[in-house]
């Protein structure tokens, strides 16, 4: 019998799975309900039995209140429907239906018991009570299933999901990447993790945030996904961005699954921008996959399998002056002719031809298990499979032109297990076990490379700077096997233990302890030059007489590039405590303590000559280093539709180990270095092709000839341990962990209309920000220009040390959503920042690090706007339900977005540059201001799109089940009008000054794509 019930938001609050935005727990892989049970009075009403009930699976959890009329009930799968029947001996009993739950958020059950009648049990449905986004205590964005099913997920990836958020910044001019940056912060600062377990770029060679080269795990698999800006809950580690969350799909006493089939190709591309005609190399590309969950012993246990291949084509976009493509270099077609005709004939090599497309793939497969042991036991265990590849330039800025050759296939092979144990001890105590292992095995392998071996390339780099006689600008044209891919090998194991306990104690107080361990342990060989790199700043004739302006060879001493690997590892220890409480019945108040430490016993190789310049040793490492993390978060409840949340809190985390790692590979004991400078071959004085020349370390079949093999003279240097070694790499003794203070403030209101409004102001302050400096580079003075003058007077050194200056950022984001009755849902969003830090540190290089930024002297500290600061950004999500065919669903989604651009600095060129400070140090970049000049003082152009899909659902061949077709439009904008949805940016960040035309525009991201396909599902 249904009964209608007065119900209040004290009383009870329901948290639908509508994409609206919810809390959610770093690490985590469940939901929790917690909450109060109090009688007709408002009396506690103790012993009430609570039965939870998972109708997928069967799962039934029982708890009795204790004596204030308070239970909790943790380790919860996500999603549902899940049924809660409140069983009282004095009071009606009720039943509540239709409940769903939000990854990691904890569902407030509060009700307030009636008096018995002749009512056997009180139903209600959640869908009666309309959705809530209550709760919450800091910013934060959640997407369930059906978000991701109606979205214009063009690259079946969460980042087309999470970009809804307007705080979430997705880079789409970044080719298949899509760096995801929060709140204005580097795509480095955030943590990803899938089911427990971290998967986010540990290492730090990517961009996309994954270990691997795409998403690693199915878009058909994941059940939620959660984004958190600033949590307060203890349990949070790894972030000072933000950490992207989700969970797989589980098996039910049901079978279900589905399967699809999608397609692309240049047929369905746009073929013009702004009234250009654009020549698109000729690709298709496909993926198919399925996912099935299923039951093996009903009730107790279940499977789920989800398995994806991506069949497709690297595409590369440039040529030369007139070639029609869709980024064209200002290089003559009759001088690449010309480079091509003297690498053939001069140096017997062929660099290949301009490229086009490469096919690529990708295959994944995730293998899930779930035993509900009884009902206090639940065991899950997660196999997770992926191995794909792409095809990369290293040098493909609009200066540059690369040939087929000098192109690196860019691949990983990932497989993680975690095992998880969730237990109910008693009514007050509960825990979870979770022990992970992800095993990471990336390459980086040159088309050069024929052998895939680490060192296995013939033929070295090589640089023609070919001057545009129109124009007067340089471009540089690569052959030969790219400098950084020559001896490139990474293989990394993270090992994970998580040991987490819940107990509720009488007085309300619910406490979260834990132990946390993660192990790293890495083996990185990195060695740039190992064929050498000759670089020919006299253009083509100079490239013809064999007079390069620069020759470039390292390697071990031993001629194997293995012998200089980093070898490596550290480990993570936490431990934590936190307290939750209700201070009232509207105020609710966590407070917590973290404590994270590392400890190694892994040490850089001590260079003496480094210890008697500096005085200390550049074996320096992080054991022992540790960072006490306090935080506090508050939920008030101001009336029945109003929230205020907020909190403050410290946070570490995201720093990419490969800047740890250079300090094992980069120290001048492992590996050596030597240049052409120092033996006469490059003042033009001495030819490659002269007689006298030896060749050493040739393979075998091939020339002993430049590109083929090392000039002897450096070839025994580096032999003798001996040369111009780079400049050594190393940790400041006295470095500290730095970290994140991060204050948030939030309000949401619910209309009488049920429109959900949010806003939110989130300020944080960085503290010991990582960067790297000259550590050999004492200041002397200065210019009558006021610039830095330097004298390097300790061995070459870039030292990984903390800023002196502390940096401010600040956003304010307004959100409102809102489902209507018409079938009509909308999220929509403003989001304005203002992100500050004092370097970028955009590479996994020191010395990359170092310069790619703009500055008026190389080893200050000054606080300026971040490089992945978005001002302003506005975005709007509509979902919309009719039936165009009778009986039949037709979905449509859109996602809009308007944004300002990425900031930029006006700077002089990489010669003034080098002559501002009589190339000390030696700048490889037009990196350094004007006197007076701020860095990213300039606005990029504004940004606008909007992308489709539609989906239109067909009959299945048997009763309960279902098809579809579907159409995704990525920047149907362009599609309508090829002037509108043009994107425009500054590469790197600077642009020389006097330049009036700094962006570039970016065809990819600019471009209108279409992809179609089909669903089945069962």
């Amino acid at each position: 019998m249904n009964t209608p019930v007065k119900l209040t938001r004290i009383a009870l609050a329901v948290a639908l799975s509508v994409g609206l935005t919810a809390a959610a727990v770093a690490q985590e892989t469940s939901s929790s309900i917690k909450g109060s049970i109090v009688g007709p009075m408002g009396n506690p009403a103790p012993d009430t039995v609570i039965t939870l009930k998972h109708i997928p699976t069967g799962a039934v959890k029982t708890i009795s209140t204790n004596s204030a009329g308070q239970f909790s009930l943790s380790g919860l799968r996500v999603g549902g429907p899940y049924e809660i029947t409140v069983d009282s001996d004095t009071f009606n009993d009720t039943k509540v239906s239709d409940i769903y739950l939000t990854l990691g958020e904890p569902l407030n059950f509060n009700y307030q018991l009636e008096e018995s009648s002749n009512i056997e049990v009180i139903q209600i449905t959640a869908s009666q009570l309309g959705a809530a986004a209550f709760g919450k205590m800091g910013p934060s964005a959640s997407f369930d299933l059906e978000s991701m099913k109606s979205a214009p997920a063009i690259n079946r990836n969460i980042t087309d999901i999470i970009r809804i958020d307007p705080r979430v910044y997705v880079d789409e001019t970044r080719g298949d990447s899509n760096p995801v940056q929060c709140v204005g912060k580097s795509n480095r600062f955030n943590s990803l993790t899938v089911d427990g377990v971290k998967m986010n770029d540990s290492f730090g060679l990517g961009s996309n945030g994954y270990p691997t080269i795409r998403m690693p795990f199915s878009y058909d698999a994941l059940s939620q996904v959660t984004v958190e800006i600033a949590p307060f809950d203890v349990i949070y580690s790894g972030f000072t961005g933000c950490n992207i969350n989700a969970v797989t799909k589980t098996g039910t006493n049901e079978i279900h699954g589905g399967a699809f089939y999608d397609y692309g190709s240049d047929s369905l591309q746009g073929d013009s921008l702004e009234g250009d005609s654009i020549a698109s190399p000729s690709y298709s590309d496909k993926r198919y996959g399925f996912n099935v969950g299923f039951p093996l012993l009903k009730d107790t246990v279940f499977g789920f399998v989800s398995y994806e291949k991506y069949e497709g084509s690297s595409i590369f976009t440039r040529g030369a002056i007139g070639s029609g493509a869709i980024n064209e270099v200002g290089l003559r077609q009759e001088d690449l002719d010309e480079i091509v005709r003297i690498s053939n004939e001069l140096y017997q090599y062929d660099p290949g031809p301009v490229p086009t497309s490469i096919p690529e793939e990708d295959e994944k497969l995730l293998v899930r298990l779930d035993w509900n042991i009884n009902d206090a036991h639940r065991l899950s265990y997660t196999y997770n499979y992926n191995d794909g590849n792409f095809f990369a330039e290293s040098d493909g800025d609009l200066d540059e032109f690369e040939l087929q050759n000098h192109l690196y296939e860019v691949g990983t092979e990932l497989q993680s297990h975690v095992l998880s144990l969730y237990s109910d001890w008693n009514d007050k105590f509960s825990t979870e076990i979770r022990y992970s292992y992800l095993d990471v095995d990336n390459r980086q392998n040159s088309l050069e490379n024929q052998t895939g071996a680490v060192g296995g390339m013939n033929f070295g780099e090589m640089q023609i700077y070919v001057e545009n006689p129109d124009t007067g600008e340089d471009v540089v044209v690569y052959i030969g096997g790219d400098d950084s891919r020559q001896a490139n090998d990474l293989n990394y194991d993270v090992t994970g233990l998580i040991l987490r306990g819940y107990y509720a104690l009488d007085n309300g107080h619910d406490l979260t302890f834990g132990y946390e361990r993660e192990a790293l342990d890495v083996f990185n060989v990195f060695v740039q030059h190992t064929e050498t790199e000759m670089r020919f700043y006299g253009g083509i004739e100079a490239f013809e007489a064999g007079l390069p302006g620069a020759i470039y060879y390292n390697n071990a001493p031993s001629g194997d590039p293995n012998d200089a690997a980093a070898v490596w590892s550290y480990e993570i220890n936490a431990l934590y405590l936190e307290d939750e409480f209700a201070f009232n019945d509207d105020l609710t108040l966590t407070v917590g303590l973290r404590y994270d430490w590392y400890t190694t016993d892994s040490a850089p190789e001590e260079n003496a000559e480094f210890v008697e310049s500096y005085g200390f040793s550049n074996s320096e490492t992080l054991d022992g280093e540790g960072l006490l993390q306090p935080r506090i978060g508050f939920n008030y409840y101001l009336n029945d539709s109003t929230e205020l949340r907020g909190g403050l809190g410290l946070f570490s985390g995201g720093n990419p180990n490969v800047w740890l790692s250079n300090n094992f590979s980069n120290n001048n004991v492992l590996q050596f270095g030597a240049r052409g400078r120092d033996y006469g071959y490059t003042d033009g004085s001495r030819s490659l092709f002269d007689a006298d020349v030896v060749y050493l370390g040739v393979e075998d079949g091939v020339p002993a000839g430049p590109g083929y093999g090392i000039p002897s003279e450096m070839y025994n240097a580096v032999a003798a341990g001996t040369g111009a070694n780079n400049e050594i790499n190393y940790l400041d003794p006295d470095f500290e962990i730095p970290s994140e203070l991060k204050m948030a403030l939030g309000v949401t209101h619910q209309t009488e209309d049920n429109y959900i409004l949010q806003a939110d102001l989130l300020v944080s302050r960085t503290q010991n920000q990582a960067i790297v400096l000259r550590g050999d580079l004492d200041q002397v003075g200065t210019t009558d220009d006021g610039y830095a003058i330097y004298e390097s007077n300790r061995v070459g050194s870039f030292v990984l040390t903390n800023s002196d200056v502390e940096s401010t950022s600040y956003t304010v984001s307004f959100g409102v959503m809102k489902q209507y009755e018409n079938g009509i849902n909308l999220a929509g969003g403003y989001a304005y920042n203002h992100a500050e830090d004092v370097q970028p540190m955009t590479s996994s290089v020191a010395f990359s690090n170092y310069q790619y930024r703009a500055f008026t002297s190389p080893n200050e500290q000054v606080s300026s706007l971040s490089d992945y600061n978005i001002e302003h950004r506005f975005t709007l999500n509509v979902s919309y339900d009719l039936e165009l065919i009778d009986g039949y669903p037709t979905t449509l989604g859109a996602f809009g977005l308007i944004q300002s651009g990425k900031p930029y600095s006006y700077t002089l060129s990489q010669g003034d540059s080098n002559g501002v400070f009589g190339f000390t140090p030696y700048l490889d970049s037009n990196n350094v201001l004007p006197v007076g000049g701020e860095r990213n003082g300039e606005d990029g152009s504004w940004w606008n799109k909007i992308d489709l899909r539609l989906t239109q659902q067909l009959p299945g061949f048997t009763d309960g089940h279902s098809a579809s077709a579907f159409i995704v439009f990525d920047n149907f904008t362009n599609f309508l009008n090829d002037d509108w949805g043009v994107a425009e940016r500054v590469l790197f960040n600077t642009v020389e000054v006097g330049d009036t035309t700094p962006e570039a525009r970016m065809g990819d991201a600019s471009l209108w794509e279409v992809r179609v396909g089909v669903n089945y599902n069962f």
